[in-house]
C-alpha cells in the first residue's frame, strides 16, 4: 500500500468527463493501492442504463475481496458507492461476471481493475475471471496478450495470461487466467515513435460458426493491408467457446511501441465490414505517425503514475477516456500529466512530477 500523505475521504463525481465505468475502475484500484477511503457519486449518470452494471460491480467486489474493503452501495443500478479499503492480500482468486446476473461483461476490464493492487502486493497471485473475452467497448483477449501485457512487461511487471475459452455477447461464458509475478518497482517508459519496419499480425477467428466467415474476413483484411503497403503474417483460428462469435484482430509491434486494432462480428454484420472496421483503425493509426493506439494510451496512465520516474508517449488520438483517467489518477497521487494537443488530435502525454 502506498502512503499518499493524507487520508481525508475523497469524493469523486462519477459523471465527470467520459462519465463511464473507467472512473469507477480506476478509483477503486487506486483506493486499494493508496489506502484512501472514497465515495463515488453519480456513477454513470449520463448513460442509457445509469449506475453500476454487472461487470462494474464484479470489478468493485473483486478489488474489495483482495483488500478486505468495507463497501456500501455495491448493487446493480446503484449510483453511489462507498469504498473503504483494507490491506491488499496476494493469493488465488476467482471472479465470475455472470454470478451477479447473466451477462457477457468484460473479463479484461475486471482484470485491469485488480491487476495493479495485486502487482504491488509483494507476492505471486493468480486470478481466474469468467465472462466475456471478446465484447464491445472493452479490450479483447487478443489485445491484452499481444499489446497491453508486453508493454507493461517493459515496465517490469511480468504476467502469464491464458484464455481457457472465449466468451461473446450476449451469453459470455469465457474464462481467462492471469498469473501475476511479484515486482520491486515499475520502471518509467518512453514510447515516442515507432521503429520501422513494424511486425504486423492479422488474426481472423470464429467460434462455432463456418470457417468461410473467417476466410472472408481474412481476405478482405489482407486486401486492405496490401493497399496500405502493410505486410502481415495472417492466420485463421477457431476459438473454443460456449457461444458464437467472430473477431478480426490486427497487432503491430514497432520496436517497443505496440498497438492493436479489433472488430467483432454481430448479427447481420457482414464479414467484410468486420474486417474493414479493424483496418480503418489501423489506417488511422499509421497516418498519425504516433507510437501508441488510442486505447493503450489510457490504459498506461495508472502504471505511469505508479512508476519510479517520469514517462512519456505519443498516441494516435487524445480521447475522453485518456483525459478522464488522468484527472482521476491526479486526485490520488502527487503527480501530474501534461498533454500537448487537444481532444481528438494525435499528441504526446508526459508525466511530470511536482
Amino acid at each position: 500500500m502506498l502512503y499518499t500523505g493524507g487520508q481525508v475521504l475523497l469524493i469523486i463525481d462519477g459523471s465527470f468527463g467520459e462519465g463511464g465505468g473507467q472512473i469507477l475502475r480506476t478509483s477503486v484500484s487506486l483506493a486499494a493501492i493508496t489506502g484512501r477511503d472514497i465515495t463515488i457519486e453519480n456513477i454513470r449518470a449520463g448513460r442509457d442504463k445509469p449506475g453500476l452494471r454487472p461487470q462494474h460491480l464484479t470489478g468493485v467486489l473483486a478489488v474489495a475481496e483482495i483488500c478486505g474493503a468495507e463497501i456500501r452501495g455495491a448493487e446493480v443500478g446503484s449510483g453511489k458507492l462507498v469504498f473503504r479499503p483494507g490491506r491488499i492480500k496476494p493469493g488465488s482468486y476467482e471472479f465470475d461476471v455472470s454470478k451477479i446476473r447473466a451477462s457477457a461483461g468484460s473479463v479484461n476490464l475486471v482484470l485491469q481493475t485488480v491487476l495493479w493492487p495485486l502487482a504491488l502486493a509483494g507476492k505471486r497471485s493468480r486470478v481466474v475471471i469468467k465472462g466475456g473475452t471478446h465484447v464491445p467497448h472493452a479490450p479483447s483477449s487478443n489485445f491484452i496478450s499481444e499489446v497491453f501485457l508486453p508493454t507493461i512487461a517493459e515496465m517490469g511487471l511480468l504476467c502469464h495470461y491464458s484464455v481457457i475459452k472465449s466468451g461473446y455477447y450476449p451469453i459470455g461464458g469465457g474464462e481467462v487466467r492471469l498469473d501475476i509475478e511479484p515486482m520491486d518497482a515499475l520502471n518509467p517508459i518512453s514510447l515516442m515513435e515507432r521503429e520501422e519496419p513494424a511486425h504486423v499480425e492479422l488474426v481472423s477467428a470464429v467460434s462455432n460458426l463456418s470457417l468461410s466467415i473467417a476466410e472472408r474476413q481474412l481476405d478482405t483484411a489482407k486486401q486492405r493491408l496490401k493497399v496500405m503497403g502493410v505486410h502481415a503474417e495472417s492466420s485463421i483460428k477457431q476459438y473454443p467457446s460456449p457461444g458464437k462469435g467472430t473477431v478480426v484482430f490486427i497487432s503491430s509491434a514497432a520496436g517497443k511501441a505496440r498497438a492493436g486494432f479489433q472488430s467483432l462480428g454481430e448479427l447481420k454484420k457482414r464479414a467484410e465490414k468486420v474486417a474493414d472496421e479493424a483496418c480503418d483503425e489501423l489506417e488511422a493509426y499509421l497516418k498519425s505517425g504516433m507510437a501508441l493506439d488510442k486505447h493503450l494510451a489510457d490504459q498506461l496512465i495508472i502504471p505511469m503514475a505508479l512508476a519510479r520516474g517520469n514517462s512519456k508517449f505519443t498516441t494516435a488520438e487524445i480521447t475522453h477516456h485518456l483525459i478522464t483517467n488522468i484527472a482521476i489518477v491526479e486526485k490520488f497521487l502527487p503527480i501530474h500529466f501534461h498533454i500537448n494537443r487537444g481532444l481528438g488530435e494525435p499528441g504526446m502525454v508526459e508525466r511530470v512530477d511536482g
